[in-house]
């Protein structure tokens, strides 16, 4: 009996401790549920883009907030809102026809996520700038114009744009419709040639050769066609450069210029053209290297051009590229006329500067073209071609074989992609500055091996590119006067931040 009675007062405890266990673990707030909830990602404050030379940071995404106490730290680089420089129209690369073969012959998917990667402004770098040829360029499937037969009621596009060029152009705004458009020819007709200006012969040749001032009204017809043929794809120019490398004569395709002739050609016909057709199309002057390519006679030459008032007053300002000379040519040519824009419109990577070490070339190239001529009063910065394959091409004869793309996709299966110096230093200018952005001034720290600078966007936020080239990190303070943050810098880095 008595055994009975302890086994069930011993059953009675275990099922009231059972119980009591039960209800407190239904209860204790302190214990976790078998699958919580997920809770939704909270980004700080600033957003942060971050690249190192060796890649243990390869375009990271991260975030930071502001602080909360007293700023006293003497790295502390202040922006300056009431000193104001240029705007900014935007940040890109070329599609030439090489490039957009390229992209054309990767599958649908894969090159919606590309593009998406390049030139969303949500889900991407939001690249806004891009440079085509008007015909072809020396990165083209053939050589062409868009009127190889004489006569201008010729013109037409070609298979290039058709099916490679504005396909792609397509893809692009349709992802961003905000993104600029500049054209630039290589070469005009070659019915239009001479052999020079004196003796005035044809020139039936792809290579050099000048445009016979006979044909100026021609030509600016077919600037006129090109655009109201680009607008009946559905592509709306926002630019033009009279002549790509006009002091080039020994291009695949080239037409030399000297400033006398485009001058003329601009006060003469391609101003008035585009006037008369109620063509809303920017005109960029020269579009060729800082140095005139040596030739004393050119020297400044968009600033000559500018002392015509009448062509002048077609000219929105001038575009140039790096092959030659110092990037403080722009800012002797802003100073000469600080009423004209300057846009950055070429520069290349390849065997001969180590173009895919990007442990040499990320900052080399920001230094140089991406903050460099941004810090001079460029107000675009286009870099060549945006896609070329592993074997540098598709390329032809007279054209660089010796080049690589902003990115360079595999042969092998049209999806592997190698990323050089040229996609990342315009990713993190395009990433946090947007189209009418100012940029601004800085006061504050400064230290060898750090160049910077400041922007206000036109949705009032800020933005700031960095590019630490020393040795070792710095932990960086940033203010707007109103909040302030910190960040570590790593060395041989860029990093963009907006806020």
């Amino acid at each position: 009996m008595m055994k009975n009675m302890n086994f069930l007062m011993n059953t009675l405890t275990a099922i009231f401790l059972m119980g009591f266990i039960l209800t407190a673990c239904s209860t204790d707030k302190n214990i976790a549920p078998e699958n919580p909830p997920k809770k939704p990602q909270v980004m700080g404050d600033v957003t942060i883009y971050v690249t190192t030379t060796n890649l243990s940071k390869d375009f990271a995404k991260e975030s930071v907030n502001f602080s909360k106490t007293s700023n006293m730290s003497p790295n502390t680089i202040t922006l300056d809102p009431s000193q104001r420089f240029q705007s900014i129209d935007g940040f890109g690369a070329a599609i030439t026809g090489s490039a957009a073969y390229n992209l054309m012959k990767m599958q649908k998917d894969d090159r919606a996520n590309f593009l998406k990667q390049t030139f969303s402004e949500t889900e991407g770098m939001g690249q806004s700038y891009i440079r085509i040829a008007i015909g072809c360029s020396d990165f083209s499937l053939s050589e062409y114009t868009l009127c190889d037969e004489p006569g201008i009621a010729n013109f037409a596009l070609q298979s290039e744009e058709l099916q490679y060029v504005i396909p792609v152009l397509k893809e692009i705004l349709a992802i961003n419709p905000k993104v600029k458009i500049l054209g630039s020819p290589w070469t005009s007709p070659r019915w239009m040639k001479v052999n020079n200006l004196t003796d005035l012969k044809p020139y039936n040749s792809w290579t050099s050769g000048q445009l016979n001032p006979a044909h100026y009204q021609d030509y600016g017809t077919y600037f006129v066609k090109w655009v109201e043929a680009m607008k009946g794809k559905g592509i709306d120019i926002y630019a033009v450069t009279p002549q790509n490398e006009p002091l080039n004569r020994g291009n695949s395709a080239s037409l030399y210029m000297g400033w006398k002739e485009q001058q003329a050609f601009v006060k003469e016909a391609l101003g008035p053209k585009f006037k008369a057709a109620g063509l809303n199309v920017k005109i960029y002057l020269f579009d060729h290297n800082y140095n005139y390519d040596n030739i004393a006679e050119e020297n400044d030459y968009p600033a000559k051009i500018y002392e015509d008032d009448i062509a002048a007053s077609y000219a929105a300002g001038a575009a140039f590229h790096n092959y030659g000379g110092n990037k403080a040519e722009l800012l002797d040519i802003h100073q000469q006329r600080p009423d004209k824009e300057l846009i950055f419109t070429e520069t290349s990577i390849g065997t001969w500067n180590d173009g895919q070490n990007l442990a040499v070339r990320l900052m080399e190239d920001m230094q140089e073209v991406g903050l460099g001529t941004v810090n001079n009063w460029a107000r675009a910065v286009v870099v060549w071609n945006l896609m070329l394959d592993n074997e540098r091409g598709p390329n032809r004869e007279g054209g660089c074989k010796t080049c690589y793309g902003a990115v360079d996709i595999s042969k092998t299966d049209y999806k592997t992609i190698k990323r050089n110096s040229h996609y990342y230093i315009i990713g993190h200018l395009s990433s946090v500055v947007k189209p009418g952005a100012v940029r601004i001034g800085t006061k504050g720290y400064t230290a060898i091996g750090l160049t910077y600078s400041a922007f206000e966007n036109p949705d009032k936020s800020h933005a700031f590119v960095l590019m630490n080239n020393s040795n070792e990190a710095r932990k960086i303070t940033l203010s707007d006067g109103t909040k302030h943050f910190s960040y570590e810098v790593p060395s041989k880095s860029v990093v963009s931040y907006r806020w």
